[in-house]
């Protein structure tokens, strides 16, 4: 055993393409860093679970792992869901020692993989009569909310595009509103940018709502397994060991 495992948790979800996608990025952060045991895990609804990985690695003699969140806030899974079940699988396992790093966040690699997506669909941000809708998840914690809407106001004022940020569930504004103000600020032409780390079931609800609201609009692909997202994964845990190593 040369590291410690980093264990890469996602959500989960019941479309297979966003499963697929964790896996490939997973291997692109494997392939990044091919000193350092890397696995995918899910919160919810995709296989292998959060307790079957960290069972695994217990099983095959570690004794230290560090589980990076792939999600975009500090949100409800963030902040509840993957500490209680690490909580659960350490209290059967008192010798595993399970250190949570930080979520990806708004972090800039991130957002210039979203604006190189953007780009790709031939929007042009520099273009002050585009309107892009910042499509995001969306949460019931409102801080989590709120790094969309910054980052939302900090492309405008970086570009020169008018930016409104839209949520696929649980927070408003969504698409057709975002798009109504946007048409308010004079936006003529519209497009989409994707806040999605994966495909699923709320992008393509994203997608379906742009369809309606701006028939014609370019939609920008998710982030997905992104050399630039498998650097961030590493930072997330490199900085979790110092952490671990300062406080040990």
């Amino acid at each position: 055993m040369t590291s410690i495992p980093l264990v890469i948790v996602a959500h989960g979800s019941r479309d297979p393409r966003s499963a697929a996608t964790v896996r490939a990025l997973t291997d692109v952060t494997r392939a990044a860093a091919p000193g350092v045991d890397v696995r995918a895990a899910f919160l919810d609804l995709s296989e292998p679970s959060v307790a079957e990985v960290l069972t695994g690695l217990h099983a095959e003699g570690h004794r230290e792992v560090v589980a990076v969140p792939l999600l975009l806030g500090r949100a409800y899974h963030a902040r509840v869901d993957l500490p209680a079940l690490v909580d659960e699988v350490t209290s059967r396992l008192p010798r595993l020692s399970v250190t949570i790093a930080d979520v990806l966040g708004a972090d800039p690699l991130l957002e210039a993989v979203a604006l190189d997506r953007l780009a790709a669909t031939g929007a042009d941000t520099a273009d002050p009569a585009l309107g892009v809708v910042l499509g995001a998840v969306g949460s019931s914690h409102a801080t989590a909310n709120a790094v969309v809407a910054r980052l939302a106001r900090d492309w405008e004022n970086r570009h020169g595009c008018l930016v409104v940020p839209a949520f696929a569930s649980a927070a408003r504004p969504d698409v057709p509103a975002a798009v109504a103000k946007l048409r308010a600020r004079g936006a003529r032409r519209f497009a989409v940018a994707s806040w999605f780390l994966a495909p699923g079931l709320l992008p393509d609800r994203i997608q379906d709502l742009i369809t309606t609201a701006a028939p014609g609009s370019p939609v920008a692909g998710p982030l997905g397994a992104e050399p630039r997202v498998a650097e961030v994964v590493l930072a997330r845990y490199t900085s979790a060991l110092a952490a671990s190593a300062r406080t040990a």
